[in-house]
């Protein structure tokens, strides 16, 4: 009894201490947080925070059976152990089978611009793999490019600084990685999603070489929020195997980034470049399909339909989206265009509530070899609190 007890009286305290959710779907993009960002700005002087977001999926494509999931249930903790010292963690469940760690860093502050960082983290690079809470972006699947190349969610342990300088309207980050995995178990990086199968999530990982990420956000024109972006690095290669070709690959990732918004209207944008080098070697080694260079952007356009003055809000939107994971090959890998895909994206976003948000869209999908691919209807839930 007594263990119930306390338990109730820490539920109690930590419901107690959770924030208040922002505006967070269409606010301003230059005050915009992401989950872990809204716990280490919390108001609290001691003690936990808790939070959480979800999605749950319905997703029918032409001639096919559709399919139902609860994608994502994410439980967001954060605890301030004084002014200058925070940890924050999310525990992710997964299509109710898996349990990953998606984020768990500590954060001590030695100014109010200067935070260093060590542990899980997010790889700060385009938008959605940041921002990636439903409630943040349009359409119920978060942009193929977000998937194919970025790829999020891209996170892997390491050590940095991040900070604001508002003098100059900038946002920095900067951090040393654990990179991808050269092999990951049975999986190669291929042609079909890049460096996706690399990831190594913080599970065991494999290091051999560091890897560098930073980021810039530039603020100083009302409404408007750009980025830029850069990784640079190499995957990693078991010990007894390092030094054979083709165990590992270069990586020089660059991406540019917009967000904007303006009373009822809000546009989105992001460009991304990624150059690997030595893949001649590793394709023949592992035999794998991968790409000397991944490219992709998207442009997107929303409207709000209801007044202004609202708290609800129906955002219809448009995206097209154009990637290659085979921008280009080396060596005497042949292009594969299929992997030369663009798609468009139409659908309403109707918010409930600050927090809360029903959407449902179309898309159109087609790449360099058939025009005529399976469009998808899909609808979906999604809570952040």
């Amino acid at each position: 009894m007594k263990k119930i007890t306390l338990l109730f009286a820490l539920l109690v305290g930590a419901i107690t201490y959770a924030q208040t959710v922002p505006d967070s779907l269409y606010t301003n993009p230059q005050n915009q947080q992401n989950a872990a960002q809204r716990i280490l700005s919390g108001n609290i002087n001691t003690g936990v925070t808790v939070g959480g977001y979800g999605e749950i999926t319905y997703n029918q494509p032409e001639a096919d059976n559709g399919e139902l999931d609860i994608q994502r249930l994410v439980i967001l903790f954060g605890y301030k152990f004084n002014d200058k010292v925070q940890f924050v963690t999310e525990i992710e469940f997964e299509h109710v089978e898996e349990v990953f760690v998606e984020q768990a860093f500590i954060q001590y502050s030695l100014t109010d611009n200067v935070n260093l960082r060590g542990g899980l983290m997010l790889v700060p690079m385009g938008i959605t793999n940041e921002y990636h809470e439903p409630t943040t972006f349009n359409g119920v699947e978060r942009p193929s490019i977000d998937r194919a190349i970025v790829p999020t969610t891209w996170r892997e342990i390491g050590f940095g600084v991040a900070g604001r300088l508002d003098d100059v309207s900038l946002r920095y980050q900067a951090y040393v990685f654990n990179g991808f995995k050269s092999v990951n178990g049975t999986k190669v990086l291929g042609g079909a999603n890049g460096l996706r199968n690399g990831r190594q999530k913080g599970i065991q990982s494999t290091i051999d070489s560091p890897n560098l990420a930073a980021k810039l956000d530039y603020y100083g024109v009302s409404g408007l929020r750009l980025g830029l972006s850069g990784y640079f690095g190499k995957t990693q290669a078991e010990d007894d195997v390092e030094d054979i070709d083709g165990t590992s690959v270069g990586i020089s990732m660059i991406g540019v980034d917009a967000r904007y918004a303006y009373k009822r209207f809000a546009a989105r944008g992001q460009f991304i470049h990624a150059s690997i080098s030595d893949t001649d070697d590793y394709n023949a080694l592992n035999g794998a399909d991968l790409g000397s260079a991944l490219q992709g952007w998207y442009v997107e356009g929303s409207f709000n339909l209801l007044p202004q003055k609202k708290e609800q809000q129906l955002y219809a939107f448009a995206r097209f989206s154009d990637y290659d994971t085979h921008a280009s090959v080396e060596g005497g890998l042949i292009k594969n265009d299929a992997y030369d895909r663009n798609e468009w994206t139409f659908g309403l976003s109707y918010k409930l509530a600050p927090g809360a948000v029903v959407k449902a869209d179309y898309q159109l999908f087609d790449d360099a070899t058939n025009a005529n691919n399976a469009n998808q209807l899909n609808i979906g839930l999604g809570v952040w609190f």
